[in-house]
């Protein structure tokens, strides 16, 4: 599996960002996949997650209203939209291979990640 994300910057708080993540060796209508984000000196944490074969995504409380997970399965590639930033959404950006045939939040179910992309709101 490899995940190759991109689409990171620098953007103002109230701004817009979309991230995307290349896949190869993955079947998205098998796995789900998934947005983790890590700052620094804090642990990596959960932003959303998509299932394409049921349509199904979640997001993390901090999040939800304002990112929106996606997948082009023609492409293989998984997106995420993130709008009304926040100084606080500053983090380097994982995409990662989840579990299979469900969702999950949890950073252990997921056994392969990207190199991570960054993204800084800042005015």
């Amino acid at each position: 599996v490899q995940l190759v994300e991109s689409g990171g910057g620098l953007a103002q708080p109230g701004g817009s960002l979309g991230l995307s993540c290349a896949a190869s060796g993955v079947t998205f209508s098998a796995y789900a996949m998934g947005w983790f984000r890590q700052a620094p000196g804090k642990e990596r944490e959960f932003v959303a997650t998509i299932y394409y074969s049921t349509y199904s995504t979640d997001y993390a409380d901090s999040v939800k209203g304002r990112f929106t997970i996606n997948t082009d399965n023609t492409k293989n590639t998984l997106y995420l939209q993130m709008n009304r930033l926040k100084p606080e959404d500053t983090a380097t950006y994982y995409c990662g291979r989840g579990p299979c045939k469900r969702l999950s939040p949890r950073f252990d179910d997921y056994p392969d990640w990207g190199q991570g992309t960054q993204v800084t709101v800042s005015s």
